[in-house]
């Protein structure tokens, strides 16, 4: 088959290639390590050694033609990973037993934050001022746009419990200029939303959180981790979530980051500790923070930029992957993410 075939037959089938460009620095001259373990994979306490694979390694899948990279899920049922590139206002694909990377979605309304629900469709926060659903046939619902009667601010990322509720949060942050969304006026108070999809009522599960950010469950559900980006320093906020899993109490100040410091994305895995993509102004702590059930930082992993989310995945939900600014990076680890992470 010819190029000019093939090429049209690609995108007959939906598999738009995406055109090379040039990555930031780091990322362009990021190389895999050749030593086992890789050193870039560091127990900051012994307990982390555990979660540490010896032949595994930081890999990076792609790079290249992309602004600032948020929001990985992974779909187990089709083995792809779907991300936003939000400043190029799309969300892109990468195929696990290929390697292949198309257009996912374009436009997609300045898409941030993703996660699965529990039917398996995607859902997504937006910095064009709405939550939405992707149903099963690829049309769009959207689950909400306004509180009332004053539209969102710009969601930012999302969770999904195991009761179908939909909690987010809902910073300036996509609409404070036009690179990142419409800039735009904030009516709303920065909040954290929770979300009945069934009856269409939303309230304010959280309105103590100066900048909310990431977000995730514990495995029990009985907690709830916010990303305080607006604290100074950052501090990432818990939360106990009452039994029926309608509010939250008893905010308080579970780590508080160092100066210069921050996490963004962040997710659970089954023995409760809270994986943070992470970026820092210290050399070499850019990448991903793990910190414990009990708030002390046990592990990183080095990336050559600050990371903005992350998501567990492959089909024992034991691949970390993990975005940058520019770049998409994955690392088997010994452990499991949880449902939803």
């Amino acid at each position: 088959m010819s190029g000019t075939s093939r090429r049209s037959l690609l995108q007959t089938m939906g598999m738009t290639f995406l055109a090379s460009a040039a990555a930031s620095p780091a990322v362009a001259a990021w190389e895999p390590s050749i030593r086992y373990p890789d050193p870039a994979i560091r127990a900051l306490d012994q307990s982390f050694s555990k979660y540490m694979v010896f032949f595994a390694a930081v890999e990076q899948l792609y790079a290249g033609g992309m602004r600032y990279t948020e929001g990985p899920v992974y779909f187990g049922d089709g083995r792809y990973l779907v991300w936003s590139d939000i400043p190029n206002n799309r969300m892109l694909k990468w195929e696990e037993e290929t390697g292949v990377v198309s257009v996912f979605r374009q436009p997609a309304n300045y898409a941030n934050g993703s996660t699965r629900d529990r039917q398996g469709r995607l859902v997504t926060a937006e910095h064009g001022r709405r939550v939405t659903r992707t149903e099963y046939d690829g049309t769009i619902t959207v689950l909400m746009d306004a509180f009332e009667g004053k539209p969102l601010n710009s969601p930012n990322d999302v969770v999904v419990a195991s009761d179908d509720s939909v909690w987010f949060t809902d910073p300036p942050f996509g609409i404070a200029g036009n690179y990142s969304g419409d800039k735009g006026k904030s009516e709303l108070p920065n909040s954290v939303y929770r979300l009945d999809p069934a009856t269409g009522q939303a309230t304010i599960a959280a309105s103590d959180v100066a900048a909310p950010n990431g977000l995730c469950f514990s495995p029990d559900e009985k907690r709830l981790y916010i990303v305080d980006s607006g604290a100074r320093p950052v501090t990432v906020r818990v939360y106990d979530v009452s039994d029926d899993r309608t509010s939250l109490s008893n905010g308080r100040v579970f780590f508080t980051c160092g100066e210069g410091e921050a996490p963004d994305g962040i997710r659970c895995d089954v023995d409760g500790n809270l994986w943070c993509a992470y970026g820092a102004v210290k050399e070499g702590w850019d990448g991903v923070l793990v910190i414990s059930p009990e708030g002390k930082a046990i592990g990183h992993i080095g990336l050559p930029e600050r990371a903005a989310n992350l998501c567990f995945g492959g089909p024992k939900r034991n691949r970390l992957f993990m975005v940058t600014g520019r770049g998409v990076y994955s690392l088997y680890v010994n452990t499991q993410g949880v449902p939803g992470s």
